[in-house]
């Protein structure tokens, strides 16, 4: 049975869309009733390379960047299926991945959202369980505690999850590149909060899910590989301004004013801590600069004048 509707948004991302969508293709098997791309006003002829290689794909096309959140919930308004795999440009499924998701729904009725396994580019694993944010655990990130091993300081990172171990297993949050969500969940709870552009909707709809009730699991017997950077890569310190605006606007919603404020501080903090540490270790010890630090530098400039003028790049 048809069950499924996949929903991918691309910004200019032609060749890992291709990508994606050949895996989808290849490993969709019986269950995918339909895929659905919404193309965000991409400018590199991504809507045209859909249209003419996957002729059986919907295809929503905005003339502007809609953002991740207000995209997917375009792509859900028009999706038909029972379970929506939600699915970044920049993924590509294993065999099996969607039917193994699909399993995982159909079997336990109280889960409401489900996520694989996720491997990068060097087929290492990349870990997408996590705790929703703290106080506690963001303070344990900007001081560097999360590199003890004592469970205590160990951040958002859910050190608790075998995420290589066969069985399903009940999270806080999963990473929003890829999901598969229970339409009836998503019709009690709502889909992607608009207010969120980029960034922290996925911290946002996991806590939503589970404070309606409903299970987040995660489901390492699905495994898809996340390359990263598809959209973001193209214009990265905005989006590292980005996942600023977006962590401001979870905390704001969650928290309240105060917490809010509290984590507006803590990011000054760990934006200058990061880019005094950098600039002394160069001008104090020598130390060679890599590219890769150069732009930490950058992006740690770029961040706290955004926090402190409200100025982006």
């Amino acid at each position: 049975m048809k069950e499924i509707s996949v929903i991918i948004v691309s910004w200019n991302a032609r060749e890992f869309l291709s990508d994606c969508l050949n895996s989808i293709r290849k490993s969709g098997g019986e269950s995918v009733r339909e895929v659905i791309v919404v193309d965000n006003g991409s400018s590199d002829a991504s809507a045209e390379m859909v249209s003419e290689q996957f002729p059986e794909v919907t295809l929503e096309r905005s003339k502007e960047n809609l953002g991740f959140a207000r995209g997917n919930n375009l792509g859900i308004q028009r999706a038909t299926g029972e379970y929506l795999a939600l699915i970044n440009s920049d993924v590509v499924l294993h065999p099996g991945s969607l039917d193994q998701l699909a399993s995982c729904l159909s079997r336990r009725h109280e889960v409401g959202l489900v996520a694989p396994r996720v491997l990068g580019a060097d087929g290492r694993l990349q870990p997408t369980c996590r705790r929703l944010p703290s106080v506690w655990n963001i303070t344990c990130e900007i001081l560097a505690l999360d590199r003890l091993p004592f469970p205590a300081f160990s951040g958002r990172c859910m050190r608790s999850i075998e995420h290589e171990q066969a069985g399903e297993q009940e999270v806080e949050v999963l990473s929003g590149c890829f999901w598969m969500a229970r339409r009836s969940a998503v019709e009690k709870i709502g889909g992607l909060d608009e207010r969120f552009f980029f960034y922290a909707e996925d911290v946002d709809w996991c806590k939503r899910f589970r404070e309606g009730g409903w299970k987040v699991v995660y489901v390492p017997q699905a495994i898809a590989t996340h390359f990263g950077g598809g959209s973001s890569a193209n214009a990265p310190l905005r989006y590292s301004i980005e996942l600023l605006r977006a962590n401001l606007t979870y905390w704001k919603k969650h928290h309240g004013a105060l917490g809010q404020a509290v984590f507006f501080f803590l990011s000054i903090v760990h934006h200058a801590a990061r880019f005094l540490i950098r600039g002394v270790g160069v001008l104090f010890r020598g130390d060679p600069i890599s590219q890769e630090s150069a732009y930490k530098c950058k992006r740690s400039k770029a961040c706290l004048r955004w926090l402190l003028t409200g100025k982006g790049i």
